[in-house]
């Protein structure tokens, strides 16, 4: 009689229905945080010098919402970083509001785009649809921004900074609403202070999101 034993092969499905992320790399860790500080910082000084909302149709608003632009596009970065590395959990449900939130983010563009390049449209109900998920996907990102903290995926500076860069509409919403003559520089600062210095955070220190080189 042998007493010899056979390991049982992995069970592959059982992990997939636990909640698995496929990792990231600190390549696109870095290149994440470069997009992010380099959109914030862009946006951050055309809000200083420009305003937060430039009078329709003027170039000002233009180069303010091609700016705006730039920094969504470091946050939907951002969010498959978070995606990629587990950021808020690695279950289902945090995948599906990642993929949400990048939906949010999506449309959010798309408003962008259109207070820059079609000024004729927004008295129309469809741009008012449209214009509603700037502020949906920032309460978003700062919804994000509390739960990457509370789940401890992201360690050090990287696990808190987030919630201070992401509460950018808590901050300066009310702000537009009682102080208007310094929301532009209320704005610009947060993002250089929260957006900005997580991006070099993101750029730096990578591995602080778990992410392993490859």
């Amino acid at each position: 009689m042998s007493l010899s034993t056979t390991p049982a092969p992995a069970r592959t499905d059982v992990a997939q229905s636990r909640g698995t992320v496929p990792g990231a790399s600190t390549g696109l860790v870095r290149r994440a945080g470069v997009a992010v500080a380099a959109g914030a910082g862009s946006w951050a000084t055309a809000c200083a010098l420009l305003g937060t909302t430039p009078p329709a149709g003027t170039w000002q608003a233009t180069v303010v919402n091609v700016a705006a632009v730039a920094f969504q596009v470091g946050l939907m970065f951002l969010v498959t970083v978070q995606m990629r590395t587990g950021a808020i959990g690695t279950g289902r449900l945090a995948r599906r509001l990642l993929h949400v939130e990048h939906g949010l983010l999506a449309v959010a563009v798309v408003s962008s785009l259109m207070w820059a390049f079609t000024p004729g449209l927004y008295d129309t109900g469809f741009f008012f649809v449209i214009d509603l998920f700037w502020p949906l996907s920032m309460l978003g990102m700062a919804a994000l921004g509390v739960r990457i903290a509370i789940a401890g995926r992201w360690t050090g500076i990287a696990r808190f900074w987030p919630m201070v860069a992401e509460s950018w509409a808590p901050v300066t919403v009310p702000t537009a609403f009682l102080l208007p003559a310094i929301t532009q520089y209320v704005g610009a600062a947060h993002l250089l202070v929260g957006y900005v210095v997580l991006g070099v955070v993101l750029a730096t220190r990578p591995h602080l999101t778990g992410a392993r080189d490859r």
